[in-house]
């Protein structure tokens, strides 16, 4: 009977998770229109120091946009800076009607979309969605972040970054929103997070 119990119990907490973490449904249209801003930063840019971690800000750097997935990473060698990444998209990327006809995963850092037939061109999917690892600059950022969902509208502020681990470890941000495949990633030192 214990047996049993411990099988409810199991059952009822995994589909309590999966309920609490279901995408938000959204409406056709494009919800975030505007793309994301960055103002590069001069030789005098803000340094943080994180545990073992030096991060200089790269650029200033402000978005709004549609949360196409995001992922929570444990294991891995920035897992204990960055926690969270999210695939945000924008513009075109943000509208439901396009999203209907594009798959999109995370694994291992990156994001990946697929698609049978193309709803917009290649590189309006490739110029209006990005994968952002994210550095939480506070504990309170830290638990806005984790109770983000796909199909939200997330605002985030903050600087793109250079990090440099104690041990020689490195990991730098993308600063251009054209680029894809390795390395095109954004590394967002997260000041501030607003959902909507």
């Amino acid at each position: 009977m214990r047996r049993l119990w411990f099988l409810l119990l199991i059952c009822a907490l995994g589909a309590w998770f999966a309920w609490r973490d279901r995408p938000i449904e959204q409406p056709p249209g494009v919800l975030a229109p505007d793309v994301p801003r960055q103002q590069r930063l001069n030789a005098a840019a803000p340094t943080f120091r994180k545990d073992r971690y030096e991060i200089k800000a790269l650029a200033e750097f402000t978005i709004e946009a549609r949360v196409l997935g995001r992922e929570d990473y444990r294991f891995d060698a920035g897992a204990d800076l960055a926690p969270v990444d999210l695939t945000l998209g924008w513009g075109p990327m943000s509208d439901s009607a396009v999203l209907a006809q594009i798959t999109v995963h995370q694994r291992n850092r990156f994001y990946y979309w697929h698609t049978a037939t193309f709803p917009i061109p290649r590189r309006e999917i490739e110029t209006h969605s990005a994968n952002m690892h994210l550095i939480p600059a506070s504990r309170a950022v830290a638990d806005q972040l984790k109770s983000v969902r796909a199909g939200q509208i997330v605002s985030l502020s903050g600087y793109l970054v250079d990090v440099r681990r104690d041990d020689g470890w490195r990991w730098r941000s993308s600063l251009s929103r054209d680029d894809t495949g390795a390395g095109a990633c954004e590394l967002v030192w997260v000041k501030t997070v607003a959902l909507r």
